[in-house]
C-alpha cells in the first residue's frame, strides 16, 4: 500500500502524463465525470469506439482523466478505455479502406482501358505514318527516276538541237555550193558559147579569105 502510494505521489508530483490516444469500450457508452468516482457529476457521455488523449491514470481509484476530442476534459473508469480502436470501428475502417481499394481498383482499370485505347490508337497511327512515308518514298524514288529520265531527255533534246543546227549549217553550205556552181554553169555556158561564136566568125573570116585567093588565082589564070 506504501509503494501504490508512494507511486502515486510520484506520479502526481512528476505532472500529467504524455498525452496517449486511447479509445472507449465498444461494448457500451462511458460516463465522463468530473472526478475520479460515481459520486462526481456526469460531463457527458462518449459513445463507443470514440478516441480521447489519455492525460494520466490512477490505479489506485481505477480512473484515468482523458480529454475528448472537442478538448473537453473529465474521469472515465480505465478499464472502458482500449489500446486500439473497437472492433467494429476497425471493420468499418477496414471496409471503408477496401471500398476505397476497390474504387482506386476501378480507376486503375478505367486508366489502364483508357491507356490501352489511346496505345492502340497510337499504334494504328504509326502504322498509317509507316504507310505514308513507304509511299512518300516511293513516290520520291520515282521522282528521282522521272527526274533522271527528264534530264537524259533533255540532253538528247540538246544533242538533237545541235545535230539539226550542224545539219543546218551544211544545208546552207550546200545551198551556197549550188549556187555557185550554178554561176559557174552559167559563166562556163557564157564562156564556150563566146568561144564558139569566135571560132565561128574566125572559120568564116579565114574562109572568105581563102575564097578570095582563090578568086584571084583563078583570075590570073
Amino acid at each position: 500500500m506504501r509503494i501504490a502510494t508512494l507511486s502515486l505521489a510520484l506520479l502526481l508530483a512528476a505532472g500529467p502524463l504524455e498525452a496517449e490516444t486511447r479509445y472507449i469500450t465498444d461494448q457500451f457508452e462511458v460516463t465522463l465525470r468530473t472526478g475520479e468516482s460515481t459520486q462526481h457529476s456526469i460531463i457527458r457521455m462518449l459513445g463507443s469506439g470514440a478516441a480521447v488523449n489519455l492525460l494520466e491514470t490512477n490505479p489506485d481509484s481505477g480512473y484515468s482523466r482523458i480529454q475528448a476530442a472537442d478538448g473537453q476534459e473529465g474521469w472515465v473508469i480505465t478499464r472502458f478505455l482500449m489500446d486500439a480502436p473497437a472492433a467494429r470501428n476497425q471493420l468499418a475502417a477496414a471496409r471503408d479502406r477496401l471500398a476505397q481499394a476497390e474504387q482506386q481498383r476501378q480507376e486503375f482499370n478505367q486508366r489502364l482501358t483508357a491507356l490501352n485505347e489511346q496505345k492502340s490508337s497510337v499504334e494504328e497511327q504509326n502504322r498509317l505514318l509507316r504507310e505514308q512515308a513507304e509511299q512518300l518514298q516511293q513516290e520520291i524514288t520515282r521522282i528521282k527516276r522521272t527526274a533522271g529520265k527528264a534530264l537524259e531527255i533533255d540532253e538528247e533534246r540538246q544533242k538533237l538541237k545541235q545535230y539539226l543546227r550542224t545539219l543546218e549549217t551544211d544545208l546552207q553550205k550546200i545551198r551556197a555550193e549550188n549556187e555557185s556552181l550554178k554561176d559557174r554553169s552559167a559563166r562556163d555556158w557564157f564562156m564556150v558559147g563566146g568561144g564558139v561564136l569566135l571560132l565561128g566568125v574566125i572559120t568564116g573570116v579565114l574562109a572568105g579569105r581563102m575564097r578570095g585567093r582563090r578568086r584571084s588565082g583563078w583570075e590570073g589564070l
